[in-house]
């Protein structure tokens, strides 16, 4: 074990691993390594809002993971794009700024994830906020994410808040306030200067002078070392050679949903049945490691255009010209944004205690792409609706394919497997179809595109949503606390069972928040760097924030 030495190894330089690495080089006393497999964060893609369309599939910054054959949608494989640099998904997401509903972290700690609930968390996301709407019970200023309304006039917000009405849904000029669900205008992270605010811009940037916070890109982690029931530190690639890096007080594993019980389960973290059948000597036999895995479904409606209204004006190539150097010289246009009409928040059905369906109201079609003269003809105008399941009940798994830590996991979604979960996407769809041929929408559309006004029965909706599914890329799950016996982390994050490791990333959160998850993953950041710390931040007054 002789070699470097660390106070604390934080392995995966993701949302939360930004965060937790940066919050603990603050104390001078201490000193942290933080390790990342992927690369550099410092491309262009990954700075201009709309690029994310172009970094999100590119192989340098996605490490391009597919499911196993999906055994509720016909077979198919999905792909499952996570980033591979500093940052991790957070540098090329879609930039959506949601928490989510209050009752989704009251429901954690009334499933046992003491100091989770709704006012324990608060606290948290305000500290993490530079919020647009300034300082309030509700929202931060001056906090290192920058957060901004999605704010264009290319993207039809008007129609979209206005069919709301008439459609007979409520509308909220805040969705993380006193109103967390209707229609309501997106949120994005990016910052005044039109550029993408990601944990590693906004937590690793302004710490990268600390002379006690060593990041390493490019290191890949194959094992936690561990002695008896104490993991002490780290195996890592080192010119194709193993080498040992040693904790003093404590590692952290923050890769992920997918990467995180995969590394546990390669260093004998996990269900000790699995890790036998892979000659993996057991550390300790945690059940829970890679179950409970939850993700957004997704599915998708389309609707042909009566005019040339939508976002596709905008791709013309020499608009495209103009409005990157704009971008580039004010930070303002359209490469400055989102391309979302509106953020729909609802319930498909009256009895419920809050809502389960979200719709990317998206006024461009899926398939878009640069045009004109000496490019492509312009393709013909359509909207887009993407409807997300915001509660699914079903539940996937990730297992090792062999104990090569060079071999991604097998993962599977198993989404769909229950029958609560395809009724709610019928009602999804009929509830999205029913807005968007409410006026003053419907007066945009000439007809449905996809899956087409035919498509109508239980049985056809089935069909069609088991031949187009996807998900939102917001896995969460598999290291979960406050599942009793199924728990893999304690409510500190502390990995039951061993000494000296958590787990800190939305692999820790029991269930999937109603909304993006990228905001909540910073959150668990913030508050697990306090709890490392022995310190939190008082709950909040939620009947003053009321």
């Amino acid at each position: 074990m002789a070699g470097e030495a660390f106070d604390y190894i934080v392995v995966g330089a993701g949302s939360a691993g930004c965060v937790v690495a940066a919050r603990l080089s603050e104390d001078p006393r201490v000193n942290v390594l933080l390790l990342e497999a992927g690369g550099r964060d410092d491309h262009l893609y990954l700075r201009m809002p709309l690029a994310f369309l172009k970094a999100m599939p590119d192989p340098r910054f996605n490490w391009t993971y597919w499911t196993e054959p999906e055994p509720h949608l016909d077979g198919r494989r999905m792909p499952l794009p996570r980033g591979k640099v500093i940052g991790g998904s957070g540098s090329i997401n879609g930039m959506f700024a949601m928490r989510g509903h209050p009752r989704d972290y009251d429901q954690w700690a009334q499933m046992g994830a003491t100091g989770w609930s709704f006012a324990d968390v608060l606290p948290y996301f305000r500290k993490l906020e530079d919020s647009w709407r300034g300082e309030s019970e509700w929202h931060g200023a001056g906090g290192p994410v920058a957060i901004r309304p999605i704010d264009s006039p290319h993207l039809l917000h008007e129609a979209m808040m206005e069919t709301a009405e008439a459609a007979g849904f409520a509308t909220s000029d805040d969705l993380a306030g006193t109103q967390p669900e209707g229609f309501a205008r997106g949120e994005q992270t990016v910052d005044e200067r039109g550029r993408r605010v990601s944990a590693a811009t906004a937590y690793l940037k302004p710490a990268a002078a600390r002379q006690n916070l060593d990041v390493r890109s490019g290191v890949l982690v194959r094992k936690l070392v561990c002695e008896g029931k104490r993991c002490v530190g780290v195996e890592i690639d080192h010119g194709g050679q193993s080498k040992v890096i040693r904790a003093r007080h404590e590692v952290i594993v923050s890769g992920g949903t997918y990467n995180s019980p995969h590394l546990l389960m390669l260093s004998g973290i996990g269900p000790a049945a699995h890790l036998k059948e892979h000659g993996i000597a057991v550390v300790q036999d945690r059940p829970g490691v890679g179950r409970n895995l939850q993700e957004h479904p997704c599915a998708s409606l389309e609707f042909w255009a009566k005019d040339k209204v939508t976002f596709l004006r905008q791709l013309r190539w020499d608009r495209i010209a103009l409005n990157s150097l704009r971008w580039a010289l004010t930070g303002r246009g359209p490469m400055a944004t989102q391309v979302n009409s509106c953020n729909v928040i609802v319930r498909t059905a009256p009895n419920l205690d809050r809502p389960d369906l979200q719709i990317m109201v998206n006024p461009i079609r899926f398939d878009a792409a640069p045009w004109g003269p000496f490019l492509r003809p312009e393709q013909e105008h359509v909207f887009w609706a993407g409807v997300v399941q915001l509660h699914p009940e079903s539940r996937g798994w990730v297992e090792l394919k062999s104990a090569d830590p060079r071999d991604v996991a097998a993962v599977t979604l198993n989404v769909l497997a229950e029958e609560a979960d395809r009724s709610q996407m019928r009602r999804a769809f009929r509830t999205t179809r029913a807005i968007y041929e409410t006026r003053p929408m419907a007066d945009l559309i000439a007809s449905e595109k996809t899956p087409g006004i035919d498509v109508q029965s239980d049985a056809e909706l089935d069909a069609f949503i088991r031949a187009s599914c996807y998900v939102a890329q917001h896995p969460v799950g598999t290291c979960a606390m406050g599942l009793g016996e199924r728990s893999v982390v304690d409510s500190e994050l502390r990995v039951i069972g061993v000494e000296g490791l958590r787990v800190v990333d939305a692999s820790v959160m029991p269930t999937v928040p109603g909304g993006n998850t990228n905001l909540p993953t910073i959150m668990i950041g913030e508050k697990a760097a306090d709890l490392i710390r022995g310190c939190s931040l008082a709950r909040a007054d939620m009947t003053e924030a009321a």
